[in-house]
């Protein structure tokens, strides 16, 4: 087994540099390697005994595999498969399946990865990958994000690189058990890169930008995945270390909340997307232990929700509610925001209800605010109007747009088995009043509402400035 996970690990660098040598072959193989993933993925799932592997003992450097990572790898594999279905009949050529697979690679690198190092070296490949991707279209708006993304993506990393080499003088070690006994300031510059790069609170307040001028599909990897390489080990951190986890669950209370809150203001749909990745982000750090089931569910649903947006005929939620769109473009729109909102016999429903059940009490009023604040949000969606394609004068979408949506609406209904305990009265009651006063809200307040929020906190200087706030605040947290 442990020959094999190396090289599964490899796999995807080795045939992402060998496509340019068959490009031909470029969806083939992008589409093999992914496929391989979600075998993988699915195996550690339903068989979550640990796989541990030492690679530099008197390092600490190995690997660590087991049913947290299991989630994440799959959630990469379903999500790369159905970006590549996707774009399979686009005009995509040999450089972007080869950065789709070495960021496809890097990102199964971070999920298995037990130390501060692999995950330093994996995130900074991580970043370059999606810097390529962004900026792919080679507008001047796309070389700008993409650089914008980049710069703060390094800064995060140079920060975190000192808090790794902190630990390691410390402990002599770069295992994730180090931080037990390493400098509060080493906690705090790890943590600062973490939540940087994972859109974690306002140190990630550059996601809703990026996410929302990338192309549709860049969006979906960016959101369904890439993201979640700053969120894994600070779930595993709060697992292995439990003077840890108190930050991280205050972190996500604090996250799903601020996200949540840009979302239900929104007008436009990408934004209101994105800031909801910031949100459901912070629901997979307020209970840890849990995690990997809610980074499955919402992977699938948002990649589908970013997906679909791209088929649409504005992104102004006003203009959409003026045009009606075709029954069948809106039918996924509505399953896939009937998931995220924890409706019964999708897998968000289960994700939402088993997060509950890993709460601390304190986090319970602000995590239910968040659930309500999310059903108002893609009520948006869901009251979209809506029309037969007979009775509209376009019903055109992306050649790959329905093999992606049943791969991702397929995995959130099969998904929703992993955790079929969730279905009992008590259970099904409170998403569904939820739901409703959510949508009752909506109907009757937000639906009239029109505020437009400040985007200065989203200016580049002003990212960069609440880097060092959030490092002053984590100072304060770790010392306290």
């Amino acid at each position: 087994m442990n020959t094999f996970t190396l090289i599964w690990i490899a796999f995807p660098l080795f045939v992402g540099f060998s496509i340019y040598l068959l490009p031909k072959l470029d969806r083939a193989l992008a589409i093999t390697v992914s496929l391989i993933s979600l075998v993988y993925g699915l195996w550690h799932v339903l068989n979550p005994a640990s796989v541990s592997l030492q690679l530099l003992d008197s390092f600490g450097v190995s690997l660590f595999i087991d049913g947290l990572s299991g989630f994440f790898i799959l959630t990469n594999a379903v999500v790369t498969t159905a970006v590549i279905l996707y774009c399979w009949q686009s005009e995509k050529g040999a450089f972007f399946y080869t950065q789709a697979l070495i960021l496809h690679g890097s990102v199964n690198a971070v999920f298995v990865s037990a130390d501060l190092i692999s995950v330093y070296v994996a995130l900074e490949v991580i970043g370059i990958a999606a810097f390529l991707l962004i900026s792919y279209p080679r507008t001047d708006r796309s070389i700008w994000v993409g650089l914008r993304y980049l710069f703060v993506s390094n800064t995060a990393m140079l920060f975190y690189l000192l808090g790794a080499v902190l630990v390691y003088q410390s402990t002599n070690s770069f295992a994730f058990g180090g931080l037990a006994k390493a400098p509060t300031e080493a906690i705090a510059l790890i943590f600062i890169g973490l939540l940087t790069k994972g859109g974690i609170f306002v140190s990630g307040l550059w996601l809703p930008l990026t996410h929302s001028e990338s192309e549709s599909p860049i969006s979906a990897l960016l959101s369904g995945v890439v993201v979640k390489t700053g969120v894994f080990p600070l779930v595993r951190f709060a697992l292995i270390v439990p003077d840890i986890d108190p930050i991280v669950r205050i972190f996500g209370v604090s996250t799903a909340l601020l996200g949540v809150s840009y979302a239900v203001f929104s007008q436009d749909t990408k934004r209101i997307l994105a800031f909801h990745t910031v949100s459901q982000l912070g629901f997979i750090l307020a209970a840890p232990a849990v995690g990997g089931f809610y980074a499955l569910t919402h992977g699938l649903v948002k990649s589908a929700l970013f997906l679909i947006s791209g088929n649409l005929s504005s992104r102004d939620i006003k203009v959409l509610k003026q045009n009606p769109m075709p029954t069948s473009i809106w039918v996924t729109l509505a399953i896939a925001s009937f998931s995220i909102s924890g409706f019964p016999l999708l897998a968000g429903f289960g994700a939402k209800v088993l997060t509950s059940k890993n709460l601390v009490p304190w986090q319970v009023i602000g995590m239910n605010i968040a659930a309500l604040g999310t059903a108002i949000s893609f009520a948006k969606f869901i009251f979209l109007p809506h029309a037969h394609s007979s009775e509209l004068p376009t019903d055109t979408v992306k050649p790959g747009y329905w093999p992606a949506l049943v791969l991702l609406l397929g995995g959130l209904v099969l998904a929703n088995g992993l955790y079929y305990e969730a279905y009992s009265l008590n259970n099904v009651v409170k998403p569904l009043a939820t739901i409703a006063a959510g949508w009752l809200a909506y109907l009757l307040i937000f639906q009239k509402l029109s505020v437009k929020l400040p985007r200065l906190a989203e200016q580049f200087d002003h990212l960069i400035g609440a880097m060092s706030l959030m490092l002053t605040l984590l100072f304060w947290m770790v010392f306290a």
